[in-house]
């Protein structure tokens, strides 16, 4: 809800986005990886109708700056 990111995954995996985020947030109380797993793919999954993502568009700002 945050980013679009249990969204987007789950569409590419095919599953229901309530089943991502509750899998985001067991991660993040078992252990804490669920933080990091959702700022990672927020940060390497392109938005919808897009087709870098945000990690793309700042190597290539980085790249040509």
């Amino acid at each position: 809800m945050l980013a679009g990111v249990a969204g987007g995954v789950a569409a590419w995996l095919g599953a229901d986005a309530q089943l991502v985020r509750i899998g985001f947030v067991a991660a993040a109380l078992a252990g804490g990886l669920g933080v990091p797993l959702y700022l990672a793919a927020w940060l390497l999954l392109p938005e919808e109708h897009r087709q870098t993502s945000i990690a793309e568009d700042l190597l290539e700002a980085s790249r040509l700056a």
